[in-house]
């Protein structure tokens, strides 16, 4: 895992990479776009190895919740690990498609309740009409 200080970037070097960008293939745009525009909010790039692996204690920081916690989402699958000996570890590219399915999860879940308030008051605004 590395961090790379984007505040020496000039503006002209975004305005290049963002030309240079227009004219690669689409996935390599994407990227490089998504790069400029980080660069351009002030912020930093973390790039991390994909294979990189933690432990779970590790996970449980990040996710921000109890060993025990992480160990039942191990057991149950819900976080894909791998066994070192008698330990385990979880690669870096499986617990962000974790974080990714937790955060749809909770939108869909936050959306839900919405209709079903919705759902409510027109059955109520129904119920008195017909009354």
């Amino acid at each position: 895992m590395q961090t790379i200080e984007t505040s020496n970037v000039s503006v002209d070097q975004l305005a290049a990479l963002a030309q240079f960008a227009e004219t690669t293939a689409p996935e390599l745009r994407d990227v490089l776009l998504s790069v400029s525009r980080c660069i351009q909010e002030g912020a930093d790039l973390l790039v991390v190895d994909g294979a990189e692996t933690l432990t779970p204690t590790q996970v449980a920081v990040r996710l921000s919740m109890s060993r025990t916690h992480v160990y039942k989402l191990l057991d149950r699958g819900e976080i894909v690990s791998h066994r070192v000996g008698r330990d385990r570890r979880i690669r870096l590219t499986d617990l962000l498609a974790f974080e990714d399915q937790r955060q749809r999860d909770r939108r869909e879940l936050a959306e839900r309740f919405s209709k079903q308030r919705q759902t409510r008051a027109d059955a109520v605004d129904e119920l008195v009409d017909q009354l």
